[in-house]
């Protein structure tokens, strides 16, 4: 049974209403994410529990974060976390159906760790189906939100399993996306990559920046890579 709730060095995570709980997948996501310098506005697609909005506000001091979902009961939950953080004054959990949001300004960097089991069978859970299911967001829909709502200099990252790439990145291409930096994570060493870290722009980049990113050097032994990465949020 998963924790109710997971305490990092600076706020904490309650989960006991949402469908995904704290995972490896978000917390990368919310440590690897870039946003141009001086960014004022941030958006986090999905929010879910609220914990890559959290993990952007301590990043980004300066900007002001937006988190929107459609599942209700993770609206409550992501707005609970974030007035018992220190960010409750530049976080903002809403309601929001990406593909209709139109927010009044456009964002400097935009995060999605979005559904991702795009042809497998959905869960009989709603709740779940819809945090884990590509059903009520497509790649194409998220691909096409974020170009619309991301300024021409801004970010958009996202986190997806290693299989899911071609696809994502397909749509991306055809919305006019360029790939600027890519994170290929392994769990161990000798295993193949699981997942990816990738971070799209607007305009084409002189140089691609790849990395390889590995979570454990041994059984329950997080890599220098992993304790580097995550050194200010987890507590151990």
């Amino acid at each position: 049974m998963s924790n109710k709730y997971f305490e990092f060095k600076k706020f904490t995570i309650h989960q006991d209403r949402c469908a995904m709980k704290v995972g490896t997948d978000g917390t990368l996501l919310g440590a690897w994410a870039s946003a141009p310098a001086q960014s004022r506005y941030i958006l986090d697609i999905g929010t879910g529990t609220g914990l890559i909005a959290l993990m952007m506000a301590q990043r980004y001091p300066e900007a002001q974060i937006v988190g929107i979902d459609i599942d209700d009961a993770a609206v409550a939950q992501a707005t609970e976390n974030v007035a018992t953080s220190p960010f409750t004054e530049r976080i903002s959990i809403l309601k929001q159906d990406v593909t209709t949001y139109k927010p009044e300004m456009q964002f400097d960097a935009i995060v999605s760790n979005p559904p991702y089991f795009v042809d497998s069978l959905t869960c009989p859970d709603e709740q779940r189906s819809i945090a884990r299911h590509a059903v009520t967001l497509t790649f194409e829909a998220l691909i096409k939100s974020a170009y619309r709502l991301l300024k021409t200099e801004g970010t958009f990252s996202v986190v997806i399993p290693t299989e899911m790439r071609s696809k994502l990145e397909a749509y991306a291409r055809l919305e006019g996306f360029f790939i600027s930096k890519v994170c290929c994570i392994k769990t161990t060493p000798k295993k193949p990559s699981k997942r990816q870290l990738i971070e799209f722009t607007k305009n084409p980049v002189n140089e691609l920046f790849t990395c390889e990113g590995i979570l454990e050097t041994s059984p329950n032994t997080r890599s220098d890579w992993y304790k580097e990465l995550t050194n200010d949020f987890y507590i151990r």
